[in-house]
């Protein structure tokens, strides 16, 4: 059995005569955190759908968790992968109990086994006060929103998680936050994989085990932040490098 959850090999994506991705090869292990860096345009946040069927490769092969994509139920599969957006998606006429337990509803799970699965994931992304479960969307703060959209995606306890830069509207402070209990949760549930989309080059640094570089469609560098930071493989990577490094002059500049 191997121990790899995501596998591309050779994949090429079009979008009619407009080439995305060229050829994509990589395979993530079991329980790795996995940023992807990029800029508008690089392929990063196509490559995440590709992995749950959103969008199906022009050529190649996806195998994810031991499943060749092209053989497999996308509906089945996609409700044993958890999956965390920007718009974060709530249905804002369901409670927040409601809005987790749309997965394990759809699975045929009784009422009392959702009720204190909601109640768990609630205290694992922080929202303890048992009044959360009875509010709407409309009721929550934008960092609380994206919060239970993390416990929604728990909720069938998948093995791989995809956020396709989940904190990339909110402000500062709160993203700060959010990117510590992502990363604490991460450790608290070491069994699974993250797979997180973001074109923050701070925020890739600081949450990967590994750090995968897209520009246009390819790999530039996949590895550890430290290799990434300093050894970088290509004239792309040095100059995404270059602008840590240059914010690090400006605030050392106004001390």
């Amino acid at each position: 059995m191997t121990n790899e959850i995501i596998k591309f090999n050779h994949v090429n994506k079009k979008f009619g005569k407009n080439e995305i991705i060229e050829d994509l090869t990589f395979s993530i292990n079991k329980g790795e955190f996995v940023t992807v860096l990029g800029s508008s345009g690089s392929g990063k946040t196509t490559t995440l759908k590709m992995i749950n069927g959103l969008e199906k490769p022009t050529s190649g092969e996806i195998i994810v968790d031991n499943c060749n994509l092209k053989e497999a139920n996308l509906v089945e599969l996609r409700r044993h992968i958890g999956y965390v957006v920007q718009s974060i998606g709530l249905f804002p006429h369901m409670t927040i109990a409601q809005n987790i337990a749309v997965t394990p509803k759809l699975l045929g799970w009784n009422q009392n086994k959702i009720n204190l699965k909601v109640k768990d994931l609630l205290k694992i992304v922080g929202l303890t006060d048992p009044s959360y479960v009875n509010r709407y969307p409309g009721q929550l703060s934008g960092g609380q929103q994206q919060r239970v959209g993390v416990a929604r995606a728990l909720s069938t306890n998948p093995p791989l998680m995809l956020f396709d830069e989940p904190f990339s509207a909110l402000d500062a402070i709160i993203r700060q936050d959010l990117q510590q209990e992502i990363k604490n949760l991460h450790h608290k549930l070491s069994n699974k994989t993250f797979f997180f989309v973001t074109h923050d080059i701070n925020e890739a640094l600081y949450l990967g085990d590994k750090v995968m570089v897209m520009n246009h469609g390819k790999i530039e560098q996949f590895d550890t932040p430290n290799e990434i930071v300093n050894h970088p493989k290509s004239a792309y990577v040095e100059r995404l490098i270059g602008t840590v490094r240059e914010n690090q002059n400006l605030w050392e500049n106004l001390k």
